[in-house]
């Protein structure tokens, strides 16, 4: 088993506010890594947290998210390993829009749905500022950050549902949470520490690729132990919707439909997990892609599609299959984390 007290886990890894993150688990997902492992795979990355502390146990780490922004945590903070923000930079981020005529789109989408005029009108300048970064590193860090700025700005950290201003102006919910009534430039700046302190070379080559995990998977090779943890169904496994905001802004598309009442990108990127009719065909792809990799961990959780005595049987096809289990005892927001469900750890090991 790897050594949890190595050389890195003095670096802090930005708390998440992320549906489905594994960050309160990620000693006890490390904890069967066996000790031969030295290249491991994140296949679906989500918040990062899970491929950062892989990072900080001295594994070269290859994440994957198929949504950008996730993607940018990933740059930024697992296959970046010395690039941080400056002053300098931070005054290009925080300048007046360079190209109002074109940097409009949080203005005109989410004005008076999530944000002020003001602050929508804020992020356009950022967004605009971003361009002038010429470091892939810099532009990545200062993605995730204010990303993570927008989460704190809206109760629940999502952006499916449309409170989020009534909540703003809610002195109680205000009482819970400040950053709700505070500008977003503010947030920024309190978070920027934090992640330029997260970034750190572990002396490896990591990587961060923003492609859907079933085109990428047959593509790699050299990996020892492979990490799962898809959007299960029932588990709000449409991470698309709750967090279509922040893939706009970094996207900034000029040639999507924005429908609904929360204004989410249309068409949606093909996922592949989050439709029970696609669910089981594609989780048997991903571990038929995965047959030669040695080592599997998967999490899932008791409340997901499929059950778990399916979930067993399609893993028992390729692996000998441990289960491991964790008990919520307080909720911690999402359908697959109430009190009284269990997270599961599938811990799969050659015949």
């Amino acid at each position: 088993m790897p050594d949890l007290f190595g050389t890195y886990l003095n670096y802090n890894f930005p708390e998440p506010q992320y549906l489905g993150a594994k960050y309160i688990h990620r000693g006890w997902i490390a904890e069967n890594i066996p000790d031969d492992v030295q290249t491991i795979f994140d296949a679906f990355g989500g918040s990062q947290s899970i491929a950062y502390f892989m990072k900080q146990l001295e594994k070269t780490t290859i994440t994957n998210d198929f949504l950008c922004f996730n993607s940018q945590i990933g740059k930024a903070l697992i296959e970046n390993s010395h690039e941080k923000l400056t002053s300098t930079d931070v005054s290009v981020l925080l300048s007046p829009n360079s190209r109002p005529e074109h940097f409009n789109l949080m203005e005109n989408l989410f004005s008076n749905l999530f944000f002020t005029v003001e602050e929508a009108k804020f992020l356009d300048a950022f967004r605009s500022n971003l361009e002038y970064l010429e470091n892939e590193y810099k532009k990545a860090l200062a993605f995730a950050i204010i990303c993570r700025s927008m989460t704190r700005k809206v109760t629940m950290g999502h952006f499916a549902h449309t409170r989020a201003l009534v909540y703003a102006a809610n002195p109680k919910r205000i009482q819970r949470n400040r950053s709700l009534c505070r500008p977003i430039e503010d947030i920024f700046m309190e978070l920027l520490p934090q992640y330029n302190a997260a970034v750190f070379d572990n002396g490896k080559e990591n990587y961060s690729y923003n492609q859907n995990t079933l085109d990428l998977l047959p593509n790699l090779s050299g990996i020892d132990l492979v990490y799962f943890d898809p959007p299960y169904c029932n588990s709000h496994a449409d991470y698309q919707s709750f967090y279509h905001l922040l893939e706009t802004f970094v996207m900034y598309w000029k040639d999507k439909k924005f429908i609904n009442k929360t204004k989410r990108y249309s068409p949606k990127r093909y996922s592949g997990f989050d439709k029970n009719a696609d669910a089981i065909c594609n989780l048997k792809k991903i571990f038929n892609y995965s047959k030669d990799i040695p080592y599997w961990l998967v999490s899932y959780n008791d409340r997901s599609y499929p059950d778990i005595n399916t979930m067993v049987e399609i893993l028992e096809e390729y692996k000998k299959v441990q289960i491991k289990r964790k008990i919520y005892t307080a909720g911690r927001g999402g359908k697959g984390s109430v009190a009284g469900s269990s997270e599961i750890l599938f811990v799969c090991m050659p015949f």
